[in-house]
């Protein structure tokens, strides 16, 4: 079949390789422009770049880029922007969506799949509509979420998303009778800075959750302290305080405490709890977070 690729993050690539694996011909790979990153500001390519790059697929960054080309279909897969109207009446696409539709339409399914403390989560392959996420199931497969964190579910996810495509598109049945999506909606807004700030308001379950998300931080003495990975405490610590306690950092919840493994101080790497606290020259046994 003949193809326009639309992808961006890491997460789009599994299915871009499993398309070019499976045979069909991707004429386009469209992805977002390329970005400013580290100390030096130099332009990295997105992940689908490279990848595209790599297997010899021709490469645009704007959708204008589809005029005048003869496909069959289109594939999205964590593109990162809307879609026209105009171009899905000329062209139509298939999505690979992080989530059990209509569950958690939007930009970040996957992250608030485990903020909600979802027991399961999954993948739909869908026709692309002009709203948000709308569109019918062609098929959808399903994960047990457990303890993963999310870049682990959402590599997970990615896997499972790109061999649900190719069945799709390998599958004249389900190409052709997908179901109208029937549920509660709910929907995934996007993340921002105060997503990852841990509260001292939260449960040990809120607190864990959110440091599974990546990025975790807490304030401690006005400095930011990246969380990355905890367990729940078998002691107590009053809430909104950090104390070092045989040999283990204890951080205070609203319903009790968890024991942080690893952080990373601003400023520095990545280290172990105990570590951190060995060297910050904390003067007391207990300090404050917020």
């Amino acid at each position: 079949m003949r193809l326009v690729f639309l992808g961006t993050p890491q997460a789009a690539v599994p299915s871009l390789t499993a398309l070019v694996g499976a045979g069909h011909e991707v004429k386009l790979v469209v992805t977002r422009p390329d970005r400013r990153r580290g100390r030096g500001s130099e332009l990295m390519a997105s992940p689908v770049k490279r990848a595209a790059l790599d297997l010899g697929l021709r490469v645009g960054h704007s959708l204008s880029e589809l005029d005048g080309l003869d496909v069959d279909r289109g594939v999205v897969v964590a593109y990162g922007a809307m879609i026209p109207a105009k171009l899905l009446d000329r062209v139509a696409m298939l999505n690979v969506h992080f989530s059990l539709l209509p569950r958690w339409r939007g930009a970040a399914p996957v992250e608030r799949a485990i903020l909600a403390g979802d027991l399961e989560t999954g993948v739909s392959v869908m026709s692309l509509e002009p709203e948000l996420d709308t569109g019918p199931v062609h098929l959808e497969r399903r994960v047990v979420v457990g303890e993963k964190t999310a870049s682990q579910l959402t590599a997970e996810l990615a896997e499972l998303g790109a061999a649900a495509l190719i069945e799709v598109l390998g599958s004249p049945e389900l190409l052709d009778h997908p179901r109208v999506q029937v549920g509660d909606v709910t929907y995934a807004e996007k993340l921002t800075k105060e997503t990852f700030h841990l509260r001292t308001d939260m449960s040990v379950e809120e607190l864990r959750r959110t440091v599974r998300l990546g990025r975790a931080f807490a304030l401690v003495n006005g400095r930011r302290l990246r969380v990355d990975v905890v367990h729940v405490a078998s002691r107590t610590a009053p809430p909104g305080t950090i104390e070092l306690v045989e040999g283990e950092v204890v951080m205070g919840c609203a319903d009790g405490a968890v024991v942080l493994d690893e952080v990373q101080p601003e400023g520095s790497r990545p280290m172990t709890a105990p570590a951190w606290w060995a060297g910050a020259r904390l003067e007391m046994t207990t300090v404050a977070w917020a």
